[in-house]
């Protein structure tokens, strides 16, 4: 991506007018079929990527006009969820962490100087704003914090030998679930290397496999009970996309990888969860296509009176199916599948 150049409003309003219209493209090549939504999704986080490496500086220079530099090393930006896994829909939200690494300075030194803490809490919450900000060409993205440690109740922004300390020696298998799609995006580089350092080292770690299956099956439990989804959601509902999602960081946390791509997790996991994972992958790739193209559409779960006879065919099309009732059929008997295959693989025999 080029440059953001010119005052800080006209960097935010360039950034916006950069991802807008690239975000057209994808669309307009997804929807002409001259790429398929594994592609586009794969498109869609390339520009997350870009659009994060280049608004970040800017915002950490506007932020240290008053505050001064950054304390120590400064921090990194790390993607998680489907933006770490690099699969984002057209209306996808970015889930991110930020890591800073103060070194042995309590404080900035600027005009205004902040303690070392309130320092970067305050930066990360100018980095959300430049995000999420209402502009004339509309917002970049929405941003959710929640995967951080200690999720709402925690600082937006985590030192680095807090990070450490809390994933080593707190953190829930879930939370260790979500670190199997931690991606570094933007930021300090040495601060990133370090990051994915202490990853891999701790998804390596040795694990009570039995504990595990039974927090990712009361996980399922949980999940299944506060969004059950419906016929047309592909995201939703046992056996669906955030049940493969699950499952497959499972595999990967189990396996001790540090594939982050789900279908890469899927395969890492293979072997410890005695998985033969054709119908897994298949249904995997039908409920991603279906999920991106809805996004695409009408920005959340497929409808088939919302989107007109073009949308029909689009969705049909994408995925190979003669008709509706066809892929209504299609999606009900993956999810069963999925399930039967999860349900089993979960039990500790």
């Amino acid at each position: 991506t080029r440059q953001l150049t010119g005052d800080y409003e006209t960097q935010l309003l360039a950034a916006r007018r950069w991802r807008n219209d690239w975000h057209f493209r994808i669309g307009v090549h997804h929807l002409r079929g001259l790429i398929s939504a594994t592609t586009a999704g794969r498109q869609y986080a390339a520009i997350a990527d870009a659009t994060l490496a280049a608004l970040w500086p800017q915002v950490v220079a506007e932020f240290a006009r008053k505050h001064g530099a950054p304390p120590g090393r400064g921090a990194v930006i790390l993607g998680m969820g489907s933006l770490g896994a690099e699969t984002l829909a057209a209306t996808s939200d970015l889930d991110l962490i930020v890591i800073y690494d103060p070194l042995d300075q309590t404080a900035s030194t600027g005009p205004r100087p902040l303690e070392t803490r309130p320092y970067y809490a305050r930066l990360t919450q100018a980095f959300i704003t430049a995000l999420t900000a209402p502009m004339g060409p509309g917002r970049l993205y929405e941003v959710d914090m929640r995967l951080r440690p200690s999720g709402r109740q925690g600082p937006v922004a985590t030192s680095l030998d807090s990070f450490r300390t809390y994933q080593s020696e707190e953190a829930w298998t879930w939370e260790h679930l979500a670190l199997t799609r931690a991606r570094p995006v933007a930021g300090a580089p040495e601060i990133a290397e370090d990051v994915e350092a202490f990853r891999q080292t701790l998804l390596q770690r040795r694990r009570d496999r039995s504990a595990t299956l039974k927090d990712v099956t009361d996980m399922r439990a949980r999940l299944a009970a506060a969004k059950p989804g419906a016929a047309w959601d592909a995201k939703a509902g046992t056996g669906r996309l955030q049940d493969i999602e699950l499952f497959a960081q499972t595999g990967a946390l189990l396996a001790g990888s540090p594939a982050r791509r789900t279908l890469q997790q899927i395969e890492a996991g293979a072997e410890t969860l005695s998985l033969e994972t054709t119908d897994l992958v298949a249904a995997h790739d039908l409920f991603q296509t279906v999920q991106i193209a809805a996004r695409l559409l009408i920005g959340g779960p497929f409808d088939p009176d919302a989107v007109g006879e073009g949308g029909r065919d689009f969705l049909l099309r994408e995925t190979g199916t003669p008709d509706l009732a066809t892929l209504e059929s299609r999606l009900q008997s993956c999810a069963g599948s999925v399930d039967e295959i999860v349900t089993k693989a979960l039990r500790d025999d």
